[in-house]
């Protein structure tokens, strides 16, 4: 969670090659190899990214102990007063109430807790998917520019070879693009309310019918 990793994310990109029948022989494969990981470690924006990831983890260190210290005090001074109790006496009903109080508070800080981390995570993910949005047009720029037809991440490689390597060429073309990053995700997606079912017609009372006068 302390660090950006794309890994198998983009293990294989490739550009499609169009055959005009079904006999035509593949022309044989040109191959790029990059680290997607060094080029989102390393690229401009990527770093000022992560570190602002991480102060958003500080943050939420900070808020973490912030909550527990008085929890940890409280819950201490609980566990005396119960263990003073005569054996077998119960705890008076201010010492429930003040049970009670404490275990609410206690979830309230593990669900505050919760919530920030799965907002970290979303604003992580949200980050490596505008890099992945940036990283395509470079590889494919990169692979036009070096006559190469599959660009292959180095994690997938087991050896690869230095001369193959594009990563610079591709880092230096996700840095063309200096725009930030946001690393606020947008809130998640609500499920759609479903609509209020249509209101059956009244029904009408049959009107009786009026007498005739003589």
């Amino acid at each position: 969670m302390n660090k950006l990793t794309f890994g198998a994310a983009v293990a294989a990109l490739a550009i499609g090659i169009p055959f005009a029948a079904q006999a035509q022989q593949l022309p044989p494969a040109v191959i790029a190899v990059v680290d997607t990981d060094r080029v989102i470690r390393e690229c401009t924006v990527c770093v000022t990214a992560n570190t602002q990831l991480q102060q958003q983890i500080q943050q939420l260190q900070t808020r973490a102990q912030q909550l527990a210290a008085p929890l940890r005090t409280e819950g201490q001074a609980i566990q005396a007063a119960v263990q003073a109790l005569p054996a077998g006496q119960q705890p008076n009903a201010a010492l429930q109430q003040r049970i009670r109080t404490y275990e609410t508070n206690q979830q309230n800080a593990q669900q505050e807790v919760q919530r920030q981390q799965q907002t970290i995570e979303r604003n992580r993910n949200y980050v490596l998917q505008q890099i992945g949005q940036r990283m395509q047009p470079a590889v494919q720029q990169v692979m036009t520019q070096r006559g190469a037809n599959l660009v292959v991440d180095s994690s997938a490689s087991l050896a690869p070879t230095p001369t193959l390597d594009v990563t610079p060429a591709v880092l230096a073309a996700v840095n063309q693009n200096t725009a930030p990053l946001n690393v606020t995700a947008p809130p998640p997606q609500q499920p759609a309310a479903q609509a209020p079912a249509a209101a059956a017609p009244a029904a009408t009372t049959p009107q009786r019918p009026r007498p005739q006068g003589r």
